[in-house]
């Protein structure tokens, strides 16, 4: 006991000559554990009074205008175009000035407009199939200011769908944001962010959140990019927001992503594209490189060898086209047969399309080359040889083929993989990323199916033209130029009684124009 009471005693004695020999190590910073702050405990003094004592913000509204053209026809056949003008607001931040003129970071959604609306790029208040044929974008004081006068005029300067980014410049000076650009690989769950922005176009506003997930992969429709989520409340119009953490070094903001889009069926779930994948965007002015889609593979010969097989062993050759279903029947010759049927197959099975791929001579030469085309209805198919195709017929002919094969390449590949989906994680992940591609290209293809059933629509033969049976066209085509009657009907040239086709009758349509011009009996 008197040992153990005397090495305490030397040890208490050794430990308060260290003490007085080294100074205590510092205490840590508050809430700061990582390389951004978890509390706005850690902004240091400094930068809050410059954020206060600044009078002009580095966040603007930007207002994006657009005006649409809408054809329709009047009670007496007449051509009617209506503009729509449409508009909306976001945020934008000015980073940088170079050669006079102020550059601003947004989002792509927030300047950009579809070309042509449909059901896969919306408009509000625009009907379907209306072209743009005006736009526009300005730096206005928010949503309800209607003097122009004032307002800053923008342009474009790069645009990044697939980060959801744009880059866009003014001739006048703007203030730029003090801040320098962060690191968001370096962003942890439950930092701290700050948003600069205008929720609604209505005002200028700042809304401080955390970070609840620090990553998020974005892979919706054209995006494609990694994200972090917030529980920042914030709103329409916030979009192209600057969002800025606290840094633990140096106590002040640093910019670390860009707000985008929110979860819809969320609440308080915004997402961020984080900032290190804008760097070159930002610097350079130059957009991330297009990314190779999970099962798009080049169209060679190799791609060729690969849907002929599937489709030789396969009862089952489909594929999806858009909103309508598609086909390839292989022949003997290597020739291979493209069909695109209704939307209501196999309710009704004749096909609206038939195009035939030829093989190439050398494997050089690509995937193949456009053939026959057979355009059909109830009564058939009828071939409409390449003399009677005008130069945009061609064109819109040789982009369905490209899709075609490129969507059977593709769902042929999704098709294979699905039964070894549940052997691995790897598998599985393969097959669904398969699965999404699938998913996005059946959505961007469906205008290029709604044009094939307008152009079968326009030369499926009428009842005074000779059509030629589907099976006989699929499984043996006729030499060009003959036409297999169909069945219960009599093969050759139409009967006496039929007055003779007038060598004008039908002619490839240049514009609807041409369409409405035909007569009742054509159909």
């Amino acid at each position: 006991m008197v040992g153990w009471m005397v090495g305490l005693s030397v040890m208490a004695v050794s430990l308060t000559a260290t003490e007085a020999e080294t100074p205590p190590a510092p205490p840590p910073a508050p809430y700061c554990e990582g390389e951004y702050a978890d509390s706005y405990s850690a902004l240091s003094p400094k930068a809050r009074a410059f954020e206060q004592a600044m009078q002009k913000k580095y966040t603007y509204c930007v207002r994006s205008t657009a005006v649409y053209e809408c054809l329709s026809y009047g009670a007496e056949g007449n051509v009617r175009r209506t503009r729509t003008p449409v508009s909306a607001h976001g945020t934008a931040f000015a980073y940088r000035q170079q050669a006079g003129e102020t550059l601003l970071l947004t989002n792509e959604h927030v300047v950009e407009w579809p070309d042509v609306t449909s059901d896969a790029h919306p408009v509000d208040n625009v009907p379907s199939g209306c072209k743009r044929v005006k736009d526009g974008l300005s730096i206005v004081e928010n949503e309800a200011d209607h003097y122009d006068r004032d307002d800053i005029p923008l342009s474009k300067a790069v645009v990044d769908p697939q980060l959801d980014l744009a880059v866009i410049k003014s001739k006048a000076p703007l203030t730029v944001m003090p801040w320098k650009v962060g690191r968001s690989a370096a962003v942890r769950e439950r930092d701290v962010v700050d948003v600069r922005g205008f929720p609604l176009g209505v005002f200028n506003a700042t809304n401080m959140g955390k970070v609840i997930s620090a990553y998020d992969r974005d892979e919706y429709k054209e995006w494609y990019h990694d994200d972090f989520v917030i529980d920042a409340l914030l709103s329409q119009g916030n979009s192209g927001s600057p969002v800025l953490a606290i840094s633990c070094k140096t106590g002040e903001f640093e910019l670390v992503g860009v707000y985008h889009a929110g979860y819809s069926r969320g609440s308080a779930l915004n997402v961020v594209v984080g900032i290190d994948q804008a760097r070159d965007l930002m610097t350079n002015l130059r957009r991330t490189p297009k990314r190779a889609q999970e099962g798009t593979t080049p169209l060679d010969a190799l791609a060729r060898a690969r849907v002929a097989k599937r489709a030789e062993v396969s009862a089952t050759p489909f594929f999806p086209f858009g909103s309508r279903t598609a086909a390839v029947f292989p022949r003997a010759d290597g020739t291979l047969l493209f069909a695109l049927y209704e939307q209501d197959f196999p309710r009704r099975v004749h096909p609206l399309l038939v195009m035939e791929d030829l093989p190439v001579p050398s494997a050089d030469e690509g995937f193949g080359k456009v053939g026959r085309v057979w355009f059909g209805g109830e009564r058939g198919l009828l071939e409409r040889p390449r003399a009677e195709q005008d130069a945009e017929l061609q064109q819109q002919l040789a982009r369905l083929l490209d899709a075609l094969r490129r969507d059977a390449t593709l769902a042929f590949s999704y098709q294979d993989s699905l039964p070894g989906s549940d052997e691995s994680r790897q598998t599985f992940d393969t097959s669904a990323r398969l699965g999404k591609t699938l998913e996005r290209t059946i959505v961007a293809h469906r205008d290029l199916s709604d044009t094939a059933a307008e152009l079968a629509d326009r030369f499926a033969p009428d009842t005074t033209e000779p059509a030629t049976r589907t099976e006989s066209v699929l499984k043996n085509p006729p030499p060009p130029g003959i036409h297999l009657g169909l069945s219960g009907e009599p093969e050759g040239p139409p009967p006496t009684g039929t007055p003779p086709r007038a060598s004008d009758a039908r002619q490839p349509a240049r514009s609807p124009q041409g369409k409405a011009a035909r007569t009742p009996s054509g159909r």
